[in-house]
């Protein structure tokens, strides 16, 4: 019987359904390694660095089943590189609880600091494997066919752009024009799930902006206006970072903040934009800012999603039980109707500072639809759709 003590962390922005692929490998580990003592490490990285890393083998069965529906990252996240005079402290804790596995949920930064640790061992003759689950509502990893967290995120702006939608044209005159900004840091997969519910141009939403192309102010306010004067209102999605000619949209070019991995922060070119709009148009336009709560509203988690993600988190056990380490768990998508995966691997290598960008043929039209190859694409990973809505109007 394999006996191994093993290590969970969770990094980056939490998903939806982060804690799934946690409960994923805690019940895989409690079937396959059922002698070794399971340990969290508490906000990421940062845990490990400190010595925070509680023995969590004997989490209670509610407990357990509450990582089904619960929000934010159980053991907590972090966004911290490691520095080099972290690495002793790291590895002693490591070898104090004897660890042999680690397992990562996150992202881009994540599967960085990953390839950061397998070198480290390396260099200190540490028999200590890495493997890396994928976590992101951004979609943005490479080799992997979508990442979980993505699914649930773009059913809650599918809907929320409805939704908005619906309310600016409820409002009439007073306040008719609405603009919804959604996260998505370097590229526009969140931003071109807006258009899942659109059936005519009618519709919200009715122009979406991504990091893809280059922002067009003159022509984003030309859109706005047309479609407020032919229907009644408008409602545009834009990505978080969307920019013109590389230079970010609004009245700086400073970053209010950067982190450690140098990702940078700028305000809101929501808030600008609808200031622009008001003053053209004299009318009252809102922006929209989900922020947090698209990746964290439980009520509008994609089955699909979940499932999947659980699927990943047991994935992440199989593999290390083979010896593979320095790899992240990927979904394969072997048909999309009917709507089928398997799980796979891929070296870090291949994953770490790299970023996978919204493909051309996945890009919005101008008039805010979604492309025929995204909507088959999308439409699996959103789980139960909602009924068509029809307009009494």
């Amino acid at each position: 019987m394999v006996t191994k003590n093993i290590l969970i962390m969770q990094s980056g922005g939490s998903t939806p359904v982060i804690n799934r692929s946690l409960l994923g490998v805690i019940k895989e580990v409690q079937e396959q390694i059922p002698n070794g003592r399971i340990y969290g490490s508490a906000h990421g990285i940062q845990g490990l660095i400190k010595g925070d890393t509680p023995d969590i083998t004997n989490i209670s069965n509610s407990q357990l089943r509450s990582l089904e529906f619960s929000p934010g990252a159980a053991l907590g996240s972090s966004r911290h590189k490691i520095k080099s005079t972290e690495i002793s402290s790291i590895i002693t804790n490591l070898i104090k609880h004897r660890i042999e596995i680690i397992y990562m949920i996150g992202g881009n930064d994540s599967a960085d600091t990953g390839l950061l640790l397998s070198k480290y061992f390396l260099e200190n003759n540490l028999d200590i494997q890495i493997i890396h689950i994928p976590k992101t509502i951004d979609n943005d990893l490479r080799e992997t066919d979508h990442c979980p967290g993505y699914g649930s995120s773009a059913r809650f702006i599918a809907q929320a752009t409805l939704g908005a939608g619906k309310d600016a044209w409820s409002m009439g005159e007073a306040s008719p024009i609405t603009i919804i900004e959604v996260m998505g840091r370097d590229t526009g997969w969140l931003a071109a799930a807006s258009a899942l519910y659109k059936q005519d141009d009618f519709d919200p939403p009715h122009f979406i902006a991504i990091p893809e192309q280059s922002f067009e102010e003159d022509g984003f306010l030309l859109k706005i206006e047309e479609s407020y004067r032919k229907f009644g209102y408008s409602t545009v999605v834009i990505a978080e970072n969307i920019k013109s000619n590389g230079l970010p949209i609004g009245d700086t070019e400073t970053p209010w903040f950067t982190d450690d991995f140098g990702h940078q922060y700028y305000e809101s070119p929501a808030r600008y934009l609808s200031q622009q709009v008001s003053k053209r148009l004299n009318l009252r336009c809102r922006y929209e800012r989900p922020g947090s709560i698209q990746r964290s509203l439980i009520d509008s988690v994609s089955n699909t999603d979940g499932d999947e993600a659980e699927l990943v988190g047991k994935a992440a056990v199989t593999e290390s039980l083979k010896g593979n380490t320095k790899i992240m768990i990927t979904i394969v998508r072997d048909s999309s109707d009917p709507y089928k995966v398997h799980t796979g691997t891929s070296s870090l290598d291949k994953i770490a500072g790299y970023v996978r960008t919204l493909p051309k043929e996945f890009h919005p039209s101008e008039e805010g639809y979604a492309s025929n190859g995204f909507l088959k694409y999308v439409n699996p990973l959103i789980g139960t759709r909602i009924d068509t809505i029809k307009r009494l109007l």
